[in-house]
Order: structure tokens, then C-alpha cells, then sequence
């Protein structure tokens, strides 16, 4: 009987502790410690289907980035980041062929890139620096640096505390396959721990005739510094692009895997 009334106990206890443990919140902000250097690993895999003049294409395409960067000034009113871009690698396949480009073994890269290549090469190893406000936004007029990979790890974020089932939505622009995309993405908390933040991504493109597709994954946050610690996305573009005088349909399905040490 004794066993029977602790065992009850706990349980009681437990269930008393839920709506607590519910309803916990966190306030958090970009706050990236001074000093401290961050690499960032991204992985971007895509798949490109084009309807030219009545015929199918399919080129698949992937590309991994590594970048640095360290925060020079953290403030209530400004945080001052400088970055680069470290090393880049992409192969290309299409129409039985193979193209590389690695910028970490130059001396390897497919004939066929070269011109590409000097042009990729140009963007690295090129300090830059940003200026955001303690929920992420920019806060200077000047365009994105670029090839920036910052915009994978620091989002806007909200000004109200977060708690599980909270969402926030927010504009994004991007680039697929040369033109400006603008996405809209909304953020939502699934599970909150004290070095954790586990939210659900998912975003749309609706920019007239000219594209429109769905983002769909997930993403961690580091609550301390209110940065993105890793992330995997999935993308479904369709979209039509000029060449030559040509408007091209081009169907993109992809994933872009995030990664912050």
C-alpha cells in the first residue's frame, strides 16, 4: 500500500509539472561571442529539369561551402561581423558529362569551367563585413556581400519570447540560377532545451509568373547565441528563365544541409 501511495505521488507530481514545463520561454537575440571564430559548412544538392524546344534536360548540380567569420563588436544596439569565404566545390553533371571545380585543387578543375572558375575563385578569401541588430536585420544599406554564407546561420528573429508551438514568419531573398528570389519563411518551436532550440521550417515563393515552389525542414538554434547551429532543407522550385532569346521552365528539387562549429 505504502508503494502504492509514492508511486501515485509521482505521478501526481509529474502531471502537476506539465503545464510549467509547457509553457516554458526563452528570449532570444544575436549575440555571437567577440573573438570567437565560426566556420560554416553548407551543402547544396540540386536537380534541374529544362524544357528546351520541346525536349527534356536534366542536370544535377552540387556545391559545398566553407566560410568563417567572427564577431568584432556585440552590443544591445549593433553587432559587427567580418567574414570570408573559404573554399568552394562544385560538380556538374549533364548530357554524360562531369564538370568540377574544387577551389582547394585548382589544377583539377574541368576545362569547361575554367572561365567559371576564376570567377568563383575572385569571391574567396575576400574579408567582408556586416552589421545587424540584436534580432538579426541588417541595419546597413549596402548589398549582401558576395557569395555571403551568413544568411544560413542568423535570421530575423522575433522580439517576443519563444515557447513551444510559437511561429514567426519572415522575408527572405534568394538566388536560384542567377535572378533574385523572394521567399517568405515561417518559423515554428517544436522543442526547447537549455542548449537547444528545435524549430520547423517551411517556406513559399509566389513572385508572379516568373517563379513560385515550397521550402520544407528543419533547424536548431543556439539560444545563447541565437544563431543557427545546423540545418536541412528541402526545395521545390519551378521557375523560367531567358536564354538566347528562349524562356526555359526549369523544375529545381533540392536539399541544403547546414552545418556551424
Amino acid at each position: 500500500m505504502k508503494k502504492s501511495i509514492i508511486i501515485s505521488l509521482l505521478i501526481l507530481f509529474g502531471l502537476s509539472t506539465l503545464p510549467l514545463q509547457a509553457q516554458k520561454e526563452v528570449t532570444v537575440r544575436l549575440n555571437p561571442k567577440v573573438g570567437d571564430n565560426y566556420t560554416v559548412n553548407i551543402k547544396n544538392t540540386m536537380m534541374n529539369l529544362m524544357e528546351v524546344q520541346g525536349q527534356s534536360m536534366t542536370m544535377t548540380q552540387s556545391m559545398e561551402t566553407k566560410s568563417s567569420f567572427t564577431a568584432k563588436n556585440v552590443s544591445d544596439k549593433e553587432i559587427v561581423i567580418e567574414g570570408q569565404n573559404d573554399a568552394l566545390k562544385v560538380t556538374i553533371s549533364q548530357m554524360g558529362m562531369v564538370l568540377t571545380y574544387d577551389s582547394e585543387n585548382p589544377e583539377k578543375t574541368s576545362p569547361m569551367l575554367a572561365d567559371q572558375a576564376d570567377e568563383l575563385a575572385s569571391a574567396l578569401h575576400k574579408p567582408y563585413t556586416m552589421v545587424f541588430d540584436a534580432l538579426g536585420h541588417r541595419t546597413e544599406t549596402e548589398e549582401e556581400p558576395e557569395m555571403s554564407q551568413l544568411g544560413s546561420v542568423i535570421i530575423q528573429l522575433p522580439n517576443e519570447p519563444l515557447k513551444v508551438g510559437s511561429t514567426w514568419t519572415t522575408d527572405k531573398k534568394q538566388q536560384i540560377s542567377g535572378s533574385d528570389i523572394n521567399a517568405s519563411m515561417t518559423y515554428t518551436v517544436t522543442k526547447i532545451s537549455k542548449k537547444n532550440i528545435e524549430i520547423e521550417v517551411k517556406g513559399t515563393i509566389e513572385d508572379g509568373e516568373e517563379a513560385n515552389g515550397t521550402y520544407d525542414g528543419t533547424a536548431n538554434i543556439d539560444p545563447q547565441t541565437g544563431m543557427i547551429t545546423s540545418s536541412y532543407i528541402k526545395q521545390n522550385i519551378s521557375m523560367t528563365i531567358s536564354e538566347q532569346g528562349l524562356s526555359i521552365p526549369v523544375t529545381i528539387n533540392g536539399t541544403t544541409s547546414v552545418t556551424m562549429e
